[in-house]
């Protein structure tokens, strides 16, 4: 059996790709994966997934050689705001090349930023679209901030130039307002930047009584660092946190899906600090205009009621004079009456007792009893209670109702049981 190298075989395959014109100079799309640079050479790998977006239907190596790359990239950035990187869509115009050691690659010359620019709307467009849909796109922006925002959760880069300018903007306010911020701290650029700042987010969670707002702040910094605030999962939880969450990413005229769904979106750290600085101004002269406003009402009712009782105590003494004559008339009229009606009653009382005790007078009398029967016998002028106290021959007086009969004892009949 004939053999040959691998190496021929792969110079044979080498002259068959690069002698084939229709493999210069193609316009393919593709999304980038694994990009680095090094060398002055950006490396990738392109790989086309079906429309389910986990699929992968083809990848190859791609290479965009150094003496490329800066005219590539600063095309790249001016028209979509982002460099290059991973995870993106671009369209690239790729030669196909074949190395005999490392074998088929693509060698881009030029990608066209208004596609990837495009996609990148309609990645921004396809999470604000899904945020809508799981009914959560207005939670943050619609709640209601309490009426001071002086206890600041703040998610920035330790030592950041823009947390620095907002601290000291938040601490020199002119009227030398309260507040207290805490850092809680992630990294705002690259691809770390959603995990970053979603875990500062959970640790904010922990503790979110503590805390009357979230302010994200990122000063200055590159363009192209704002394409990682356009994560669904962050946006997510920004929008589903419960307390106002104030972004201030450093941009002014690109907008990620994070502005779409915080509460406040801000232009600088800097602004962020003087919106909290107003709305705590703001609740100040509230606050002072209330207590100007109590005071007059209560000036007005103090003195309302400082008149009304000079008044009365004006009228006073009359009052009283008027009263008293009223009650002295009302009580010789009422008087007079009451001890006429008390005396009468009285007296007919003391009447019909006095009738009654007359009555059980006579009923009681020597007379009323020997009316009926009895008699009263005498000796010697006084009454006898006992027939042992006579003697035959004695004289005794016997009193009758109506008269009095003169007698002599001529026996005495005393019971046995009596005489002792």
């Amino acid at each position: 059996m004939e053999a040959v190298r691998l190496s021929a075989l792969n110079a044979r395959i080498g002259r068959l790709v690069n002698a084939d014109s229709s493999l210069r100079e193609v316009w393919v799309t593709a999304e980038t994966s694994d990009l680095r640079v090094s060398g002055g050479h950006c490396y990738m790998e392109l790989v086309d997934k079906d429309d389910d977006g986990r699929t992968v239907r083809a990848r190859a190596r791609a290479v965009i050689w150094a003496s490329a790359l800066p005219r590539v990239e600063a095309r790249f950035l001016a028209v979509t705001g982002t460099r290059l990187r991973s995870d993106i869509k671009i369209m690239a115009r790729v030669t196909v090349s074949y190395h005999a050691v490392y074998g088929l690659s693509l060698v881009i010359s030029d990608i066209n930023p208004e596609y990837t620019a495009g996609d990148l709307v309609r990645r921004r467009n396809e999470i604000i679209a899904r945020l809508r849909a799981e009914g959560v796109f207005d939670l943050n922006r619609t709640l209601e901030p309490g009426p001071v925002l002086n206890r600041v959760a703040v998610v920035s880069a330790a030592g950041a130039a823009g947390y620095g300018d907002f601290i000291r903007h938040l601490y020199s306010n002119p009227r030398r307002l309260r507040f207290s911020a805490e850092l809680f701290p992630a990294v705002l650029q690259g691809e770390r930047t959603a995990s970053s700042v979603i875990v500062a987010l959970e640790r904010i969670m922990e503790r979110v009584d503590e805390f009357d707002c979230v302010v994200i702040i990122r000063g200055g910094g590159a363009v192209a660092d704002l394409a990682s605030f356009d994560d669904y999962d962050l946006a997510a939880n920004v929008a589903q946190f419960p307390l106002p969450v104030i972004v201030g990413i450093g941009h002014e005229r690109d907008i990620t899906v994070l502005d779409y769904v915080a509460h406040t979106r801000v232009k600088t750290p800097t602004a962020a600090a003087a919106m909290l600085v107003a709305h705590q101004e703001a609740a100040l002269d509230a606050l002072r205009g209330t207590a100007a406003e109590i005071k007059t009402l209560a000036g007005s009712y103090i003195n309302g009621q400082r008149q009304q009782l000079a008044y009365i105590l004006g009228a006073l003494p009359a009052m009283l004079r008027a009263v008293t004559d009223a009650h002295r008339r009302r009580l010789g009229t009422e008087t007079a009456s009451a001890i006429s009606t008390a005396a009468s009653a009285q007296m007919r009382m003391q009447t019909q007792r006095l009738d009654s005790l007359a009555m059980l007078v006579d009923a009681l009398s020597p007379q009323a009893t020997m009316r009926r029967g009895f008699a009263i016998a005498r000796s010697r002028g006084r009454a006898l209670t006992s027939a042992a106290t006579l003697s035959t021959g004695d004289a005794i007086e016997i009193t009758l109702a109506d008269g009095a009969i003169d007698a002599t004892v001529t026996g005495l009949h005393i019971p046995e049981k009596n005489k002792n």
